[in-house]
């Protein structure tokens, strides 16, 4: 190679380092992805209160299938119970007006995906609170307690535990408590596990089943419904319902439960209990 060519491509060289430096030196002023760029985002994106304002609109996840705490009336439309009266005051006091809420049906299986994922700000849902649960999402106080009990014909001999042989065939929801309580309490028995209470309800009216298990509070909506069926009154469980809120987020947590303790101190909670439920709380 000749001196001159030498000393060209030496020069060139030099030109595309000192291009190369100038480009890295750029790039380091951007923060790396994951890290402040990343941070920036999630402060920007705000807790579940910020999202409530900003949307004016208070998104829940409720049951459409429970009477009495969440039922859809199929010629209106309309989704009325003690769960949606609850969500109503909580927009109330969030918004400044109760019908700033919109209602997105959930089950017993869906509803702590779609809240993980955003479809819903929270789960107003008949949901116990437990350890396991606990683990995945964060729950305001208690604002129900209830009892597992079972639901049978009227002239059943079936009046709790003790009258369920083995072979018998109990119904409910899958994804609910009430399948792995009645699995531990009554190892026996067969468990069938539908979508919904609504599809359990009407699998046991077609003879599909003993009984049917789940909260009793719910199941005296379900006896509401069709008077030729009962509910036992042995319980045998605590069923506390509280608010899933998305983990972490503590303060949509206390704007929850500033509400519950509000509607407590009032007594607008107990016209709500009465309303729906047919007696006070027991205090």
């Amino acid at each position: 190679m000749k001196k001159g060519l030498i000393g060209k491509v030496a020069s060139l060289g030099l030109v595309l380092m000192l291009s190369a430096t100038a480009l890295a030196g750029c790039g380091s002023s951007k923060a790396p992805e994951g890290q402040g760029g990343q941070a920036a985002s999630g402060a920007a994106e705000g807790g579940t209160l910020a999202k409530i304002k900003e949307r004016d609109k208070f998104v829940v996840g409720v049951k459409y299938d429970l009477n009495l705490f969440g039922l859809k009336d199929p010629s209106t439309g309309n989704v009325e119970g003690f769960d949606i009266d609850i969500a109503k005051a909580i927009a109330k006091k969030v918004l400044g007006d109760e019908n700033k809420i919109e209602l997105k049906e959930v089950t017993s299986k869906t509803r702590i995906p779609m809240l993980k994922n955003g479809e819903i700000d929270a789960i107003i849902a008949t949901m116990t609170v437990t350890e396991e649960r606990k683990k995945e999402v964060d729950f305001s106080d208690i604002y129900f307690m209830a009892g597992q009990a079972l639901l049978v014909k009227k002239d059943s001999p079936i009046n709790g535990l003790a009258d369920l042989k083995p072979g018998m065939k109990v119904l409910t929801a899958k994804g609910s408590t009430s399948a792995k309580n009645i699995r531990e309490k009554a190892p026996n028995v067969e468990v069938l596990e539908f979508e919904n209470y609504a599809e359990a309800f009407t699998a046991l009216k077609a003879g599909q089943g003993d009984a049917l298990t789940t909260d009793n509070a719910l199941l005296y909506g379900m006896s509401k419904q069709d008077p030729n069926y009962r509910v036992t009154e042995e319980t045998f469980t605590e069923e506390p319902y509280g608010i899933a809120i998305k983990k972490g987020d503590a303060e949509f947590v206390k704007t929850v439960n500033d509400v519950l303790k509000e509607l407590k101190e009032t007594g607008e909670y107990d016209k709500i209990y009465e309303k729906w439920i047919g007696e006070k709380p027991k205090k």
